[in-house]
């Protein structure tokens, strides 16, 4: 075992994005050893550079997994960043795994994420909420910023935080893109940035809007709605005006970027409470 017996360790499950390495960065003034458990195709290359400890798996070795963490002294993980959804449907599960997916009746990010989580546990390997160290990044209600949403950008985000939550509910996405009152795209498991573009293209630019909020009763464990520059840049690409977060429950990631971006390029990035939340 390479850890300290009185240092706390943390494994991380390390999916694409900056994610993990928000993480990383936010445990280091905690003084705790961070290791990550990386997948192929996913993780980007240089968080190996900023831990202590990084193997290399492929996404349905959880057998693997587990025994590393146990190695490395790990008795707390957290689940960062996303794998793509396409690898939910192309991966090489273990015995293990493929004995757990032949139970599930769901298969979605929630519900394998959730399989994960629970034998993590049955191991002794507690896991922590994603926001973990990342309390800083979570907007409070009101513009964040770009420019401030007019009455009628406030309507619109109010229409759209309704109406994500009822498909977040449902289990399709948690996120829509909406214009004037009318329900443009709604993500589904092609995730965000497609359902960013083909909602862009429907609107033609014009005071399109993506709202991103959590599911209602949203574990924390995994799953929480983030938003970064890659978002900002795809929005700007789309030609998205405004990007509406629920407030206080969205993790905004790579801030000072998604400041610029959203400066450069005029879109309002706004946090929202759900009508029920509002004071």
């Amino acid at each position: 075992m390479n850890a300290m017996a009185d240092e706390r360790t943390i494994g991380v499950i390390a999916g694409n994005g900056i994610f993990p390495e928000t993480f990383v960065e936010a445990a280091k003034p905690h003084g705790v050893r961070v290791v990550v458990a990386a997948f192929k195709g996913e993780t980007k290359p240089e968080v190996e550079d900023q831990v202590a400890v990084l193997e290399w798996f492929r996404v349905g070795q959880l057998v693997k997994m587990i025994k590393f963490f146990q190695r490395e002294g790990v008795k707390e993980c957290v689940m960062m960043g996303q794998i793509s959804p396409s690898r939910l449907y192309d991966f090489r599960p273990d015995l293990r795994t493929i004995t757990l997916l032949a139970k599930m009746k769901e298969r979605n990010a929630e519900s394998l994420f959730g399989v994960v989580a629970d034998e993590m546990e049955k191991e002794g390997i507690t896991v922590l909420s994603s926001t973990t160290f990342l309390e800083n990044c979570l907007p409070g209600a009101g513009p964040v910023f770009g420019p401030k949403l007019k009455e009628k950008g406030l309507e619109d985000a109010a229409f759209g935080m309704r109406i994500a939550k009822e498909t977040s509910r449902l289990d399709i996405g948690q996120a829509v893109v909406v214009r004037e009152g009318t329900v443009l795209a709604v993500e589904a498991f092609e995730g965000t940035d497609k359902c960013v573009r083909r909602g862009g293209e429907l609107g033609k630019g014009k005071k399109v809007k993506l709202v991103k909020v959590s599911k209602p009763k949203q574990d924390l464990r995994f799953d929480v709605p983030v938003v970064g520059p890659q978002t900002i840049n795809s929005c700007h690409e789309a030609g998205v005006s405004a990007v509406i977060i629920e407030a206080e429950k969205t993790l905004l990631l790579g801030m000072d970027e998604v400041k610029r971006l959203c400066e450069r390029y005029k879109i309002s990035l706004h946090a929202e409470l759900p009508e029920g939340d509002q004071v």
